[in-house]
């Protein structure tokens, strides 16, 4: 069974989550915003997506961050710092497969569709 990390209320989220649905694939949901994240987690997770894929500068947690802590995020460990203490900074939502690895970030139709049917 897979694993969709994220936070309930995000749209990309909450289309992902319709898609999976949809389309018969059984997952677990695992909220961020009431489970939060382990940086052990985290670091399997940068084994398969660079940090700079994980951590969503697009979003609004990243930018109202002040220019310091933007500048501070320059490498895989303070990536994680900054993703273990707000973790809507994780670009989402992030599935990981049934052996706990993570095989997809964000969400794209045809990219669920070529891994889930």
């Amino acid at each position: 069974m897979f694993t969709v990390y994220g936070i309930p209320n995000c749209n990309t989220v909450k289309k992902a989550r319709t898609w999976l649905d949809e389309n018969g694939v059984a997952y677990t949901f695992h909220d961020y915003k009431k489970k939060g994240i382990s940086a052990e987690k985290l670091e399997k997770w940068i084994e398969v997506f660079p940090w700079e894929k994980l951590v969503n500068k697009a979003g609004t947690t990243w930018k109202a961050l002040s220019e310091d802590e933007k500048l501070a995020v320059k490498d895989a460990q303070s990536a994680i710092e900054l993703m273990t203490e707000k973790t809507s900074v994780i670009k989402r939502p992030l599935v990981e497969d049934e052996t706990g690895k993570a095989v997809s970030v964000g969400f794209s139709e045809p990219e669920f569709a070529k891994l889930f049917l």
